[in-house]
């Protein structure tokens, strides 16, 4: 069990654990010396958190953690270093994965920079759709807002939009995604990024023997 607002490694701590996600959603988030803090990538059954290889003994820069409770499998970093060496075939997919992954990452700093909120809100709705099973997405507004680097009434504003477009429904705690091809439309070019929204990683068929 991967429960909501676990910390699967702290800034500025030595990665122990790799997490592979069979469901939920895991945020990567950095944070300003003064403690403001924002979403730069997300992560579910699309790859591995946190999104680097081989990181043993070594601190992340950021904090990750998981923002829509979930299932998944760790793996000590040790444990998965030794499977890469006896399973080489793997790495092309881990690679393929990292590279989608910081092209998201790259994107959603110019999302930032270009887009309106409710349409940043769109295409991070999207993000998770993808990564989801069902129309239902467990997040709050204060979530949100955290997620977006913004404040909670802006989220508020940027929901009432999308909700009179008819594109989804948001109640406290949960946000409900009614209409996915007109919200695509809605997001437009935020969202159309090749390669990067929409996770294509083949997972493998085997896990690490050290899993726990």
């Amino acid at each position: 069990m991967l429960p909501r607002d676990l910390d699967l490694v702290d800034a500025g701590m030595a990665v122990s654990h790799y997490y592979f996600s069979e469901n939920g959603i895991a945020s990567m988030v950095a944070a300003s010396p003064r403690g403001r803090r924002a979403e730069i990538g997300l992560v579910g059954r699309d790859g591995v958190s946190p999104p680097a290889l081989i990181m043993q003994g070594k601190p992340s820069p950021f904090q990750v953690t998981m923002r829509i409770a979930g299932h998944g499998r760790r793996v000590t970093v040790a444990a998965l270093e030794g499977y890469l060496r006896e399973h080489p075939a793997i790495l092309p997919l881990l690679s393929h994965f990292l590279h989608t992954f910081f092209a998201q990452v790259a994107h959603t700093a110019l999302s930032n920079v270009v887009h309106k909120i409710d349409i940043w809100l769109a295409k991070w709705i999207l993000m998770c759709h993808d990564r989801l099973d069902g129309e239902e997405i467990a997040i709050t507004h204060e979530d949100l807002a955290t997620m977006l680097g913004v404040r909670r009434s802006s989220v508020t504003d940027a929901l009432h939009i999308l909700e009179g477009e008819h594109l989804v429904y948001a109640s406290r705690g949960l946000v409900i995604i009614r209409n996915r091809p007109a919200l695509e439309a809605f997001a437009a070019d935020a969202y159309e990024l090749p390669g990067v929204c929409a996770p294509d990683i083949v997972r493998p068929a085997r896990t690490p023997a050290a899993a726990e």
